[in-house]
This record gives C-alpha cells, sequence and structure tokens, in this order.
C-alpha cells in the first residue's frame, strides 16, 4: 500500500471557463492556468503522482510546453492513471476537497465523481468528493482563487 496526497490552486481570473472535475461550471470568472486548471483534477493528479514516487504534475506536463496549452486535464489525469498501473498499482481509494467560497458546486459533485470514477477505472464506493468554503478567510474566502486537496491509497496488483 502507498499513501499520495496531492494540492494545487489556481486563482480566478476573468475570460477564463470553470472547470472543476472535468465539469464546466457556470460563473463570471474561471481559472487562470497554462492548462484548463481544473485545481481537482490536478490535485488528485499530484496524489496519484506522489503516491506512486514519479514526482508531480508540473514535471509529467510542464507549463513551459505548448502541448499542453489548454489542455483538458482529463486527458493528464487518464496518463497519469496509465502511468500508475503500468508500475503495479491501482487506486485502492481517492478522497478529495475543494475549497472555494463561491460558486456553490454541490450540485456538480456527482457529475465530477462520475468523471474521475471513469478515469480512475474504479468502482464508484473508490472515491469520495467534497467542497468547503473557508467562511471568508483567506484568499480562497476572498474569492481570489480556488483550491484543492486530494489523498489517494494506492495498492500493488499482480
Amino acid at each position: 500500500m502507498r499513501v499520495g496526497h496531492g494540492y494545487d490552486v489556481h486563482r480566478l481570473e476573468q475570460g477564463r471557463k470553470l472547470v472543476l472535475g472535468g465539469v464546466e461550471i457556470e460563473h463570471e470568472v474561471g481559472l487562470a492556468g497554462h492548462s484548463d486548471a481544473d485545481v481537482l483534477l490536478h490535485a488528485i493528479c499530484d496524489a496519484l503522482l506522489g503516491g506512486a514516487g514519479l514526482g508531480d504534475i508540473g514535471h509529467h506536463f510542464p507549463d513551459t510546453n505548448e502541448q499542453y496549452s489548454g489542455i483538458d486535464s482529463r486527458l493528464l489525469l487518464r496518463e497519469v492513471v496509465k502511468n500508475v498501473n503500468d508500475l503495479g498499482y491501482r487506486v485502492s481509494n481517492l478522497d478529495a476537497t475543494l475549497v472555494l467560497q463561491r460558486p456553490k458546486v454541490a450540485a456538480q459533485l456527482p457529475l465530477m465523481k462520475q468523471n474521475i470514477i471513469t478515469d480512475l477505472e474504479v468502482e464508484p464506493d473508490r472515491v469520495n468528493l467534497k467542497a468547503t468554503t473557508t467562511e471568508g478567510l483567506g484568499a480562497m474566502g476572498r474569492e481570489e482563487g480556488v483550491a484543492a486537496h486530494a489523498v489517494v491509497l494506492l495498492e500493488g496488483v499482480g
């Protein structure tokens, strides 16, 4: 068994789409970044990579590479899953938390979860998603950005 932790944060910016868990969410601002800036999927990628001892998302998909400009983070997650599986690991459990003041995303969590289940190739009971605010405190509370934490338990197979 191996444990991985991932964290990501992106600032909110005019003229960008807000994509979380592979779901485009109606909001007046979106997340700035080289890719689609999906903080949830980026945190999950980092948790998977960390658990497998493969570094971090920036090493695998650098923002200096134009190939990843505007890329759908679900494609990055699928590539990370392939790399982790190739090492002989599979996801036993994933728990992830979005941290944002607005918009409220509870209604979109089931679709986000379905995207993640599909991309991780796991059963639904292996994935848990949550969202919370910071009660107006800090950068997330001032609506300057969105953050995500993810913890994954990997188990060796074969």
